[in-house]
């Protein structure tokens, strides 16, 4: 009996002591990450990124001139939560992001869902020789000391195909941001359409000058602006959506649909900036329970700029639907410089407005309905399934709503825009399926 009491006590002292050398015989510690699926520094040649890894961005990764980083369909890249991650394409460089409506290709937070937060991570950048306004070689924001623009309008920089991007936009330094998606001097042989964007700390889109052209795009819970225009962006985009989260704006700023400059401070140099747009949903809070101060405008045209917006629907935004600030940016409106035709117009407070002394918002008013706008008190009047929903939107119109008719295609919308009758991002057909994700921020 003392020799079995004296074999236990041994065993057991044994297995106190594996166990206190964190030797968990039931739960074993998790295997690090392999050193190849963490993406640090400058690519040195082309890499593949496979869809049977998780692969983690550290810091900020550069794809420069002659590389190509391709990535698989249902790819999933995670920032690194220490050291903020994100992706630079340079100028010369290329990203082949090909996904598919049932494979997206997902950059997000490296937190675990339920712990994750806007501005996690950077974003991407890609960067192009297009043309831009600047005197000299511009420099991008967002502390990644890349040049970008030149003088290749037709410049290549890759694909971007079913992508979504979550939970990114730091801020480097003051009015220095990484956006979710940054695009600077991105030349019309690049590629972007099925792109969303979630939960932006910044702006979810970003143009800085350039021509690149896209399609489908979605800014979901953007906390600045979903669509910044600048340096002359003169490039084309149809069929994109901007649904704001009531409760998320950027304190220090303020939250728009659109918001385009020339450049500040605004001059009168070229090319100017001239996005030409068609076929674009703008959902804002409407007033909502719980809806932060600084959600601002639908669409904020302001320092010099010229526009082309047509054939889309504003609703819901807390300010203003179309907004025009300056005499100069006022003065190519009145001129036909620039075009606000055929769209659907609501706002809760001041459907146009002015912040110029040549046009007032009354003016603003009569010349767009003049052009085919209609101009609605209520957004329930325009009729959409649920727009306002956040984690189940449908934009889709309604039996018998004004969306599925009156869109008009000449002037500006040339062969890229496709036609058809309805106004909006949306007619018959959910291009949201499959591909996207709507869901409650931290998740």
């Amino acid at each position: 009996m003392k020799q079995f009491k004296m074999f236990s006590v041994l065993a057991l002292a044994a297995f106190a002591f594996a166990c206190s050398n964190d030797e968990d015989l039931t739960v074993p510690p998790p295997p690090p990450t392999p050193v190849d699926t963490v993406l640090f520094g400058t690519l040195t040649a082309n890499k593949t990124l496979t869809s049977d890894k998780t692969w983690i961005l550290k810091g900020y990764v550069y794809v420069p001139n002659g590389v190509t980083l391709t990535i698989q369909p249902g790819t999933l890249i995670l920032s690194d939560v220490a050291e903020k991650g994100a992706l630079c394409i340079e100028r010369g460089g290329k990203i082949d992001a090909n996904g598919t409506a049932t494979q997206p290709i997902v950059f997000t937070s490296g937190k675990p869902s339920g712990q994750r937060a806007p501005g996690d991570w950077g974003g991407i950048v890609i960067l192009g020789r297009a043309k831009t306004n600047r005197s000299s070689t511009p420099v991008i924001e967002g502390g990644l000391d890349r040049p970008y623009g030149g003088t290749d309008d037709a410049d290549n920089s890759g694909i971007m195909r079913y992508v979504r991007i979550e939970y990114a936009g730091i801020a480097a330094f003051a009015n220095s941001e990484v956006n979710a998606l940054t695009l600077g001097g991105v030349g019309s042989g690049t590629t972007i359409e099925y792109v969303q964007t979630s939960y932006a700390n910044d702006d979810a889109f970003e143009f800085f000058g350039g021509k690149v052209n896209a399609k489908y795009l979605v800014a979901a819970y953007t906390a600045d602006d979903d669509f910044d225009f600048d340096f002359g962006y003169t490039g084309k985009i149809q069929y994109a959506v901007s649904l704001r989260d009531p409760a998320f704006v950027d304190g220090g700023d303020a939250g728009n649909g659109i918001e385009c400059d020339n450049d500040n401070p605004p001059t009168t140099s070229g090319p100017f900036t001239r996005p030409v747009l068609s076929n674009i949903t703008f959902v804002g809070p409407n007033n909502a329970s719980g809806t932060a101060a600084n959600h601002n405008y639908a669409n904020r045209f302001r320092r010099n700029t010229r526009f082309v917006l047509r054939n889309s629907i504003l609703m819901g935004y807390q300010k203003g639907g179309f907004s025009i600030e300056q005499d100069s940016t006022a003065s190519y409106y009145s001129q036909d410089l620039s075009v606000f035709n055929d769209n659907l117009v609501h706002a809760i407070a001041s459907p146009y407005r002015s912040g110029s002394s040549l046009i007032t918002g009354a003016q603003m008013q009569a010349k767009a309905e003049g052009n085919g706008c209609i101009t609605y008190a209520n957004a329930s009047d325009i009729n959409l399934e649920a727009p306002f929903n956040l984690t189940a939107p449908n934009f889709l119109p309604k039996a018998g709503s004004p969306a599925l008719t009156g869109a008009k295609y000449d002037g500006d919308l040339d062969a890229f825009f496709t036609t058809g009758a309805y106004r909006g991002a949306f007619g018959t057909t959910n291009w949201l399926n499959g591909w996207t994700r709507f869901y409650t921020n931290g998740q």
